[in-house]
């Protein structure tokens, strides 16, 4: 169902019988719904109106658990991750702790899809914390400045990068921007987050962990998590955490003197041109100073000479895109010379998932 009343309604009603909940995004077509149906294997389907269908193959949860999300990242395949209750009120506690949330006045806006952790825990922290939350089907930039300015308006909001630039940030008291790299230039009421479906939303805020979380690098410069609102396993049971508790999450990173973590990308889209490594989050943020640059993301694609290129596709903020070599001065005046991208694709938009991120591995196909 839609998100709303009825879906905030269809979740307290489900946690009250001692069930766990899998939202299913309503934007997907039929093959894709039954695919998530197959991966998580829910016993009964709720549909809009509060109509309950028994589905054959259901699988239990174990006592606790409080969702099932559906996962796909980059990759299009889905996967239930398991959190459980203690995990989504130790993520909603420590949020609302850092953002310092009154629940005697403060309001949340919940207007990203459901279906994904960043939208749906806006919803559960809420519920647990006992704050007030407004939630909406779907993002409309008119609609959530509306929620901002009415009879109650709003104070809090989760966004992801594309959405903060359609609305006046300044409206509310904190916006939260997850999904993927915060744009370059953030309003002072914004607050940076990075975390995922296995964290149980963002765990690290403009770079400090929260309360009770830790972080760690390993091997190969790996992101290293552990703390209470971690997911309990997958739906298949596979639960990757390896000595100590701590959840390899998959991505570069590194700390500083003082512990503040600087994201550097997947460790998957690392690219290795003649031998050095370059990492496309950092020339991105580059490239995205040049004025004649709406958009961009930078990928490797296999390269006979250098194994592989750097290759930036542009969306042009205006008709005309920049020259390569416009673009290849301007990576090279504040980074290595040979993470300066090879090659130019000047395209109308960037293939992305529901929360914003980029879907390289479909650039590199392309």
């Amino acid at each position: 169902m839609p998100g709303g009343p009825e879906f905030v309604g269809a979740l307290r009603a489900a946690w009250d019988e001692g069930s766990a909940v899998a939202p299913i995004d309503v934007r997907l077509p039929k093959p894709a719904v039954e695919a998530v149906l197959s991966a998580l294997a829910p016993s009964v389907v709720v549909e809009a109106g509060g109509e309950r269908h028994r589905r054959a193959g259901g699988r239990p949860v174990e006592e606790g658990d409080a969702l099932v999300m559906a996962t796909s990242g980059t990759t299009g395949r889905p996967r239930g991750v398991v959190l459980t209750h203690e995990a989504v009120a130790a993520s909603a506690w420590a949020t609302s702790h850092r953002l310092a949330v009154d629940p005697a006045t403060d309001r949340w806006l919940a207007c990203l899809p459901l279906a994904h952790i960043g939208g749906l825990s806006v919803v559960t922290r809420a519920l647990v914390t006992g704050t007030p939350v407004e939630v909406h089907s779907r993002f409309e930039a008119e609609a959530v400045m509306e929620a901002a300015t009415g009879a109650s308006p709003v104070t809090l909001v989760s966004l992801v990068g594309t959405a903060l630039g359609r609305v006046d940030a300044s409206l509310f008291r904190v916006v939260v921007v997850g999904g993927s790299a915060p744009p370059p230039r953030m309003p002072p009421n914004a607050v940076s987050t990075y975390g995922m479906t296995e964290t149980g939303s963002g765990v690290v805020y403009d770079g400090v962990p929260l309360e009770g979380v830790e972080v760690a690098i390993g091997a190969r410069g790996q992101i290293l998590l552990r703390g209470p609102m971690l997911f309990r396993s997958y739906r298949d049971g596979s639960a990757p955490f390896v000595d100590g508790g701590w959840f390899p999450t998959g991505d570069a990173g590194s700390l500083d003197a003082s512990g503040r973590l600087t994201v550097h990308g997947r460790l998957s889209d690392l690219i290795i041109t003649g031998g050095e490594n370059v990492w496309p989050s950092a020339v991105e943020a580059v490239l995205r100073r040049h004025p004649a640059v709406a958009e961009v993301a930078v990928a490797g694609r296999p390269d006979p000479e250098w194994g592989e290129r750097v290759v930036a596709w542009v969306v042009p903020a205006s008709g005309t895109a920049p020259a390569l070599e416009e673009l290849r001065d301007l990576v090279r005046s504040e980074l290595s010379p040979w993470a300066a991208p090879k090659e130019v694709e000047v395209v109308r938009s960037l293939p992305r998932t529901a929360l914003g991120k980029v879907r390289r591995a479909a650039l590199a196909r392309a």
